[in-house]
């Protein structure tokens, strides 16, 4: 099904047409055929399909059909800042003939501009529960002027927590069948099929992907690696695929930033991601590895749910996730809208027994293959250690600093102690 043929309004034909968006994805075309009729949905998908794309089109379609006969305002609620932004990213293209506010209300950033945002009046607000809160319980965000709710990645919000604040937030707003609301999740579990018979208008259950949990367009590999020549198999792997840009995954955030710095000065550009970073520093990563400004990213599961990180051609789970169900999610960054990719794992002794969940968990044993030499390339990063004892670049300053630096210090002290 092409978008022509959805009769949108004439400003948002022409977005969706300058998006290059022309033939209709699944989800696309299951969702939009029930939400554009004003019906509420809950939608099972997995993560790059396009259900982004599909609920702000009915948004955009909504508003613009209803513009002279009644003002209201659309609210997207997402686990995570950067996943906000990205919505946010994404409604603004969508938006540009179609002349409403667009607006990203979220924690871990200054309030002055939030609230500018708020006195100005935003049409479509993209939030996380925890800021919503905060600005609702102030009467500053009106959620009785809500006409369309929309709860995205519904599992991970459950997971991190946020159930009661997506409740409270729920019952500040008009009642069901008054207000449309979609439900977006990877699994439509209990929790999201409760949630969406007490608070959406009799939805209609879209189910895409009831059974299959991992993407076919992945290639998944599976290496039986010991954890101190990983990054020696991982630089073997990078130099011999030679891939055009790769997200690489850690189960810590100060592996994330080891491996980071290992990779460059091994010659790839690269940068890490965690949470401990400061927004405004995680968001300008982000940025940056979408935008192609470097090829390799480093991150901690902080990155692994809910970003589209276009034509991603690898991922690598360089630790196994401890829990199995970020591994559909770490691996689902690459292959979305119907790409290839390939999803690389390294099987250690410290993680190794994650793998029988993993497998359990997406219904397939993932084929075990043990590296040959060949496989394996030097580290050179350990060159530049020998080069500059004790220094270890950002890591040995950091270390140091914390009084951990103890190779370095402790050449100094013996120095010291053999002068005449």
């Amino acid at each position: 099904m092409h978008f022509s043929e959805l009769n949108l309004h004439p400003r948002l034909e022409r977005a969706v047409a300058e998006r290059g968006y022309a033939v209709l994805t699944p989800v696309q075309e299951k969702t939009l055929t029930v939400t554009l009729r004003g019906r509420d949905a809950a939608v099972q998908s997995q993560t790059g399909t396009g259900k982004t794309a599909a609920f702000l089109i009915t948004i955009l379609e909504k508003f613009l059909r209803e513009r002279l006969r009644r003002k209201k305002t659309a609210l997207i609620i997402a686990p995570t800042r950067e996943l906000a932004a990205q919505i946010e990213g994404e409604a603004l293209l969508l938006n540009r003939h179609a002349g409403f506010t667009v607006g990203c209300l979220v924690g871990g950033v200054g309030y002055a501009g939030q609230e500018k945002l708020l006195d100005q009046g935003l049409d479509i607000a993209v939030g996380t529960p925890g800021r919503l809160l905060d600005f609702a319980d102030k009467g500053r965000l009106r959620l009785k002027d809500v006409g369309v709710l929309v709860i995205d990645e519904a599992d991970r919000l459950f997971d991190m927590g946020f159930l009661p604040d997506i409740k409270r937030l729920m019952r500040k707003m008009p009642p069901r069948g008054i207000r449309q609301g979609m439900l977006f999740s990877a699994t439509l579990n209990r929790i999201s099929r409760d949630l969406a018979y007490e608070h959406l208008d009799r939805p209609v259950y879209i189910e895409l992907t009831p059974e299959q949990m991992t993407v076919d367009t992945v290639v998944q590999k599976l290496y039986r690696v010991k954890s101190h020549v990983k990054t020696n198999l991982l630089l073997g792997i990078l130099k011999k695929q030679n891939p055009r840009n790769a997200l690489i995954f850690t189960n810590q955030r100060h592996n994330a930033e080891r491996l980071a710095l290992r990779l460059e000065r091994n010659g790839y550009r690269c940068r890490h991601l965690s949470g401990d970073l400061p927004q405004s520093r995680r968001q300008k990563v982000m940025d940056d590895f979408m935008a192609g400004k470097f090829p390799f990213l480093v991150a901690t599961d902080v990155a692994a749910r809910g970003l589209h990180i276009e034509g991603l051609e690898m991922v690598f789970n360089y630790d196994l996730p401890q829990d199995h169900e970020n591994y559909v999610h770490r691996i689902g960054r690459t292959a979305r809208a119907g790409a290839c990719g390939q999803a690389v794992s390294f099987l250690c002794e410290k993680f190794g027994r994650h793998l029988e969940a993993i497998e359990s968990f997406i219904g397939q044993k993932l084929t075990l293959e043990t590296p040959n030499i060949d496989d394996y390339e030097t580290d050179r990063s350990l060159e530049f250690d020998d080069r500059h004892p004790g220094r270890g670049g950002r890591e040995g300053e950091r270390d140091s600093r914390r009084g951990r630096g103890g190779p370095a210090r402790g050449r100094r002290r013996s120095s010291a102690g053999r002068r005449p």
